[in-house]
């Protein structure tokens, strides 16, 4: 198997545990199990969407080549640009998350304030700021290249599953609170946007898996990418629903919302004394920074795809001489993630802003994946004629996935619009929740606009993305 595509699609499960199920549980209660098994239904069904596109035409821009193939150059686009835009964002809020780690180190230290600075590490702005220093590392090591960034990944990787499974296998024997078959019982929940929303964010659990497929041109052969993203879905599932179990085993509804993003963290405190209780604080800290790396992979090379369509600036197919990889695309998403970061400080509280920004990613991520299923079905309809199970799997499977997640989508997004009367940034009012996804939508269209009109990319003539072999990069000759 491709070490790439393994590490590429497995950094993001322990930074959505710690930060998730406090956020899960306050919009589902004690449901999330349920609600990640049903995610997992359709996000299987994209997944074997993105392996069979990526078998038909192995491309680091995946989703806008293949849906600008099949549906069309102004859908492909939109699901580029969304797909690139919501990533931005993710680095942007994981920034005040490795922030907030390192501020109750320094809490745990005892030091509480510097240079008249309260060091909270639930203040979204001071968070913020230690963040971005964070990031400055983050993005050299990943302009080194894939090699580098694969053996970084694996070594954060062991650590931190290892911390993950021992604690949550601790708590899984010792809690307190009594297991519960209602746990899996999605009619509990409330309400029917209660649901939608838990659903979009338990989808937005399972996002990076898709990681693999960007990097296919950087891997000896397409085969690996699918492998490691399929791998990488499993392996989630199974971790995220022994994890979840274990958190309501041995938290309290109420100390589930309370800590929000330091779920993971508090869990260790409960379960031992120090110097072990620092243990999951230190892998909430690896799995930040490798889950920030993880999503640089997609969102640069994804430019790079972009880049050599003319849909976007010359800047973005700039690869390094020595490292073979899109150095500068690279540094420019992590300064607009920064920029991003710094915005948030008009949301005061870290467990607000997260809110905030999981949601919003949560609805861009329903609406590529969506897209991307459709265009599945679409260029293999043929298939319907080759027997049940072939048009099962290449186009009935794709399109309802793709069905459920735009439907869910579309629901969530009416629900949010008619929650409130009046607009406020809170992570309560539905016209700021649903204003986030709809400017990310509409910004797409202005630059698919300027892409046709401005820059005449040929894209939008044929629909087709620039094959991987039509410019040859260092990256190609040098894949691992």
């Amino acid at each position: 198997m491709d070490g790439v595509a393994i590490a590429a699609s497995s950094t993001a499960a322990t930074t959505s545990i710690a930060i998730g199920m406090g956020t899960v549980a306050s919009v589902v209660g004690l449901q999330a199990p349920a609600l990640l098994l049903l995610a997992f239904l359709p996000v299987l069904g994209i997944a074997t969407a993105y392996a069979r596109l990526n078998r038909s035409e192995p491309n680091c821009g995946n989703g806008y080549v293949w849906v600008g193939r099949s549906l069309g150059p102004w859908p492909g686009f939109l699901t580029g640009w969304v797909t690139l835009v919501g990533s931005i964002v993710f680095c942007a809020y994981t920034s005040a998350i490795m922030g907030s780690v390192v501020l109750l180190f320094a809490n745990r230290a005892g030091l509480h304030s510097l240079a008249g600075v309260a060091l909270d590490p639930t203040s979204t702005g001071v968070c913020t700021a230690v963040g971005l220093v964070i990031l400055l590392v983050v993005t050299a090591l990943a302009v080194t290249g894939m090699r580098a960034t694969t053996r970084f990944q694996f070594a954060l990787l062991v650590f931190e599953y290892a911390v993950l499974l021992g604690f949550c296998g601790w708590a899984l024997v010792t809690g307190g609170h009594a297991f519960s078959l209602s746990w899996f019982n999605p009619f509990e929940i409330s309400s029917g946007t209660a649901f939608a929303q838990g659903l979009v964010l338990a989808v937005f659990f399972f996002w990076g898996w898709d990681a693999a497929f960007s990097v296919t041109e950087e891997t000896k052969s397409p085969g690996d990418a699918a492998r490691g993203g399929l791998i990488a879905l499993f392996a989630m599932l199974g971790l995220f629903l022994f994890a979840s179990v274990a958190f309501q085993r041995e938290m309290s509804l109420a100390e589930l919302v309370e800590n929000g993003p330091q779920a993971l963290p508090y869990l260790g405190a409960k379960l031992a004394a120090e110097p072990w209780a620092t243990l999951p604080l230190v892998a909430l800290m690896f799995s930040a920074v490798a889950s920030v790396q993880a999503t640089l992979i997609p969102t640069a090379r994804g430019l790079l795809a972009m880049g050599r369509d003319r849909t976007m600036g010359p800047l973005w197919t700039r690869v390094h001489p020595r490292y073979g990889t899109p150095a500068a695309g690279t540094v420019v998403v992590m300064s607009v993630a920064a920029v991003i970061a710094l915005l948030a400080f008009a949301i005061p509280k870290l467990s607000d802003m997260l809110l905030a920004a999981v949601n919003a990613i949560g609805l861009i991520v329903a609406l590529y994946y969506g897209l991307t299923a459709f265009a599945c079905a679409v260029r293999f309809r043929s298939a319907r004629h080759e027997g049940p199970r072939e048009a099962l799997l290449a186009v009935g499977v794709p399109a309802v996935s793709g069905l459920v997640l735009l439907g869910l989508g579309g629901y969530l997004g009416y629900s949010y619009l008619t929650m409130s009367d009046h607009f406020e940034l809170s992570p309560d009012n539905g016209w700021f929740m649903f204003s986030l996804p709809a400017v990310i939508v509409l910004s797409g269209l202005v630059m698919a606009a300027v892409a046709k009109y401005v820059r005449r990319s040929p894209y939008f003539t044929t629909g087709h993305g620039t094959d991987a072999e039509a410019l040859t990069l260092p990256m190609d000759r040098t894949a691992v």
